[in-house]
């Protein structure tokens, strides 16, 4: 088996289905944001973050479409000046080139789905 085989074995191997809870694919740290990729690809990524209380992203605009799912806990998602509050279970999308920016309200766990064109 040559070397490139055995890369393309290697990745096949890590994609096969397993169920997983996003909960625990993250943990908190302390005045810290801690983020894992679940999948990256050419088309898009998919991104588990971890916000302590009080920690953010400032106001930042991306090239894309993105949309935010809240695992658990609670956060203020502005979106072009207007805030909104979400909590465990909500999800908004945030538009293509649009200026937003996140606040923990409490601990709280997001996944982040960018789609890139």
């Amino acid at each position: 088996m040559s070397h490139q085989e055995k890369i393309k074995l290697v990745i096949q191997m890590s994609e096969k289905p397993r169920v997983l809870k996003l909960k625990d694919m993250v943990d908190y740290q302390e005045n810290s944001i801690v983020s894992r990729t679940v999948i990256d690809r050419k088309t898009g990524t998919v991104t588990l973050f971890a916000f302590d209380e009080g920690q953010g992203l400032s106001e930042h605009t991306a090239p894309f479409d993105a949309m935010v799912y809240v695992v658990e806990g609670e956060v203020e998602v502005t979106i072009s000046g207007k805030p909104y509050h979400l909590k465990e279970g909500d999800m908004i999308v945030m538009p293509a080139n649009e200026p937003h920016a996140l606040k923990a309200l409490s601990r709280f766990k997001m996944l982040l789905v960018m789609i890139r064109e």
